[in-house]
């Protein structure tokens, strides 16, 4: 059996999630717990770009709408981040679409609205 891909990377970023979420529960905006973790990256020491964009070509044209990843951390991980009850198949169908967009193999995504933190890995 192969190993997990990012297992290290992975456990540090969900370790990071759970001091936020232990630190300011359940019931905020998402975007809340995006600007905690940008605070917990930079604390940490760890490379991140928040809200890239990625282009999406059709037939050799770019198309005028874009997606926008919460985070690409380490240059090689999608990390998306949501405040809602319950993950559901579309959230990891969004996560996949931006790893696709990315051309990266490997996303997190992260749910701080649970009353327990609840995450996936998604791989492409």
């Amino acid at each position: 059996m192969s190993d997990l891909i990012y297992k290290d990377e992975c456990y540090k970023l969900v370790g990071l999630c759970m001091e936020i979420h232990g630190e300011l529960g359940r019931g905020l905006d998402e975007v809340v717990y995006k600007d905690a973790m940008v605070l917990e990256l930079q604390e940490a020491g760890i490379s991140y770009e928040r809200e890239k964009k990625y282009e999406i070509s059709y037939k050799g044209t770019i198309l005028p709408h874009h997606y926008y990843a919460d985070f690409v951390i380490w240059d090689k991980i999608i990390f998306e981040a949501k405040a809602v009850e319950k993950l559901t198949e579309a959230h990891v169908k969004q996560v996949l679409n931006y790893l696709a967009a990315a051309k990266l193999k490997l996303g997190l995504l992260v749910n701080f609205g649970s009353t327990a933190l609840e995450w996936k890995r998604v791989v492409l």
